[in-house]
């Protein structure tokens, strides 16, 4: 019998006392393993993937083998310390399941027990991905070619939100998240002693300028009907106050709704740092990395239908919600792959990220089946 309730919330709960960092997720994916080897297997097919050792791909052979649908999860935690006193809490020191990572593989397993007992029309494809939240896990996966010969014609995947009741769906079509780009940049100038500024070049004051000119490209170079941010959340210099500091230390990053604002905000960052290693006679190593955090473009079709069906369900709340700024490197496999990510509400008073992150475990199976019934209605077209 597919997994229900019962049998996905104790499995949630040990999800959740295991959270492993990006590529480290070999406990991880040992424990899902075991459960996959549990499901009937007549038509299952798992495959590890040498060049992402904790990946972990499974396909459910269909009736036709001439299409494919897809279904992505990712698997890594956060260097959280978990503040939730959860009986089940956290038993890795410093690591925890904060962004929901545990809520997307249980809702997978459900999914998938179901498709295993099920047969679907078309063959399908789990992805069980590592390394979303630090080290562009999706892109990996594709680039290794392990999806080659098991390649998705489409693909699905949800992010859990806790601003949305427990269950619900949202989606909307067009761009969900944000894709990101980090910005890193270190400034060499000269150090030297505090009544001699004119023997020495002052990196706090350089940085203090080149912050100052990139909170400028939003206000100034990007359509105020578009959207972008750039944010400095770093930066260090000096060690006293008496010393003027010759080096600096300045991160941050960039969030745009499309690949082509994401790619003119990045233009400006170098343009603009250009300028400040020349007016402040320095060295600035900047270096910006995107990597495979693109924005999440939904495919305008696929989505209208996932929205067409989930409105029409008495049994799910749908509800319309507006492009957010976080990022997901599922943005990579979407450009790849067309397809559509969405939401499942989780109902908390706490934030994604947060060490105080509870979500509401009633969305595990309303997820189950509005995908299960989704996707069994993805694979009846293909007849």
């Amino acid at each position: 019998m597919a997994l229900q309730q019962a049998e996905l919330i104790p499995i949630y709960q040990h999800l959740h006392q295991i959270p492993e960092l990006g590529l480290e997720e070999h406990e991880t994916q040992a424990y899902l393993l075991q459960l996959i080897s549990q499901m009937p297997q007549d038509f299952l097919t798992v495959k590890k993937v040498a060049a992402v050792p904790t990946a972990l791909l499974v396909k459910v052979s269909g009736h036709k083998h001439d299409y494919r649908i897809g279904y992505r999860t990712d698997i890594d935690g956060l260097p959280v310390t978990e503040a939730t006193d959860l009986p089940f809490a956290s038993k890795h020191p410093g690591k925890m399941h904060a962004c929901g990572h545990d809520i997307h593989m249980t809702v997978a397993l459900g999914i998938l027990s179901y498709f295993a007992e099920n047969q679907p029309e078309t063959d399908m494809i789990f992805l069980f991905q590592p390394a979303e939240e630090n080290a562009s896990g999706g892109k990996r996966l594709y680039e290794s070619g392990a999806l080659d010969d098991w390649m998705p014609d489409e693909i699905f995947a949800f992010h859990d939100n806790p601003d949305l009741p427990a269950g619900a769906i949202g989606c909307r079509l067009g761009t969900l998240f944000a894709g990101t780009c980090e910005i890193h940049a270190h400034l060499t100038g000269k150090s030297g002693h505090a009544a001699f500024p004119h023997n020495a070049n002052d990196m706090v004051v350089a940085g203090s300028a080149l912050v100052q000119q990139l909170q400028t490209i939003v206000s100034r170079n990007v359509d105020p009907i578009q959207s972008g941010v750039v944010t400095l959340g770093h930066f260090t210099a000096g060690t006293i106050g008496n010393v003027i500091a010759g080096e600096a230390q300045i991160d941050g990053t960039i969030r745009a709704l499309t690949q082509e604002m994401n790619a003119h905000i990045q233009r400006r960052v170098r343009t603009i740092t250009e300028g400040i290693a020349l007016a402040y006679d320095c060295n600035i190593d900047l270096t910006l990395h995107q990597g495979g955090y693109y924005p999440v473009e939904n495919n305008d079709a696929i989505t209208a239908d996932f929205i067409d069906y989930m409105q029409a369900k008495d049994d799910v709340n749908f509800i319309e919600t507006q492009p957010a700024m976080t990022g997901e490197d599922f943005g990579y496999l979407i450009q790849q792959i067309p397809g559509t990510m969405f939401w499942l509400g989780v109902d908390s008073p706490y934030s994604l990220h947060s060490e105080h992150m509870v979500p509401d475990t009633s969305a595990i199976m309303a997820g189950v089946n509005a995908m299960t019934g989704f996707l069994t209605h993805r694979n009846e077209l293909q007849k």
